[in-house]
């Protein structure tokens, strides 16, 4: 189990992730509703979150430790590959609660008028 430890912190990420996968496939959300749209707006969110990372590496702010919990894998000086997924996680995430928002919305907003529907319909 010990050699597992390493992977942990990685793994519920993924894992994280497959449950993001799972919710916008059944819900049609971000990429399940247009994949391409989709791939440019979570790039674009990775990339600005990576360019904050960045400056707050240059100014000292965000420093690398030590886990046992992490791989100890480094994409860039001081950026783990969980850093990478956590963040590309945080960005489908965001997306896939703006879109469940949206469809909440537009849902509320069509029940009064389907209520209004069935009132006149009556006798």
């Amino acid at each position: 189990m010990s050699a597992l430890l390493p992977f942990a912190y990685l793994g519920f990420l993924l894992l994280s992730l497959a449950g993001m996968v799972v919710l916008d496939v059944r819900q049609r959300l971000f990429f399940a509703a247009d994949p391409r749209r989709a791939a440019l707006v979570l790039l674009a969110g990775l990339v600005f979150f990576l360019a904050w990372d960045a400056a707050g590496i240059l100014l000292g702010i965000f420093l690398h430790s030590e886990s046992r919990y992490a791989t100890g894998w480094l994409v860039a000086p001081q950026v783990p590959v969980e850093e990478v997924v956590f963040l590309a996680f945080l960005c489908y995430l965001i997306m896939n609660t703006v879109r469940l928002v949206e469809q909440a919305l537009a849902r509320r907003a069509a029940a009064p008028a389907r209520e209004d529907a069935r009132e006149g319909s009556r006798p």
